[in-house]
């Protein structure tokens, strides 16, 4: 027998409950066709409390859980998002410089706990990632992380390009991954405070995006291929901004 899911809550009273709490939830999932003040209840709810919202065909819920979800299913996060606003304000204070990475479009689950882990281990204070088009905190990506993705804040956004302006208009530099770049990585300072943007493979980052960041860079390659795993090229330059800021 099918072991039953520990992250994930299901059930109309249950799901609004853990809204109205203020649960950590990742997303939430309604069944197609649902109508009615149930719906709109939880459709505000979810909007309230920034948490994604999707609309899924009832087989799909059913192959989540063996119980009775009544059409609605809420998947936990292992932790609380964050914000970004919140978080800036408290670096400053507490006498840091900022690193943080903000991911654009970045879905797989492995990549987001891989750069996690590279992240904590050279100094990074938090990262930025979108409600929609990407990985979050569940336990497959805290696995993949080491546990890094409980030690280290995660800040979710419903726009992104906004909250590259609440950066730089908080002086904090704005640089992003771009195989098109003319300056290299190493060629950057990366001592001030910083933010880096990293799309996913094949699309990069999105467009909005792309053209507010203050400076594009890209790593130097010798081979024919593309570009490095995401996850790979985030740990390069997390390590080259790590060994600028300490010097050696």
């Amino acid at each position: 027998m099918k072991k039953e899911r520990e992250d994930i809550i299901y059930g109309r009273h249950p799901v609004l409950e853990a809204l109205n709490a203020g649960s950590p939830i990742d997303k939430v999932f309604l069944q197609q066709g649902t109508r009615g003040e149930f719906e709109k209840e939880l459709r505000n709810l979810c909007k309230l409390m920034e948490v994604p919202f999707t609309i899924i065909p009832g087989a799909k819920l059913g192959r989540m859980t063996r119980g009775n979800h009544q059409g609605v299913i809420a998947q936990l996060a292992a932790a609380a998002y964050q914000k970004t606003e919140n978080l800036i304000p408290m670096l400053y204070e507490q006498g840091k410089t900022p690193l943080l990475l903000l991911l654009d479009g970045v879905t797989d689950v492995r990549n987001l706990g891989a750069i996690a882990r590279s992240a904590e281990v050279c100094g990074a204070h938090g990262i930025i990632i979108p409600q929609k088009n990407s990985a979050g905190l569940t336990p497959d990506a805290v696995k993949s992380s080491a546990g890094a993705l409980l030690r280290i804040p995660v800040c979710r956004e419903k726009s992104l390009v906004n909250t590259v302006e609440l950066l730089q208009n908080s002086g904090i530099k704005v640089i992003a991954s771009d195989l098109q770049a003319e300056a290299y990585l190493h060629e950057l300072t990366l001592t001030e405070p910083l933010c880096v943007v990293m799309g996913a493979e094949g699309e990069g980052i999105s467009e909005g995006v792309a053209r507010k960041a203050d400076v594009r860079f890209r790593i130097p390659q010798a081979g024919e291929l593309n570009s490095f795993n995401v996850s790979v090229a985030a740990g390069i330059l997390l390590y080259e901004t790590m060994r600028k800021r300490m010097g050696v």
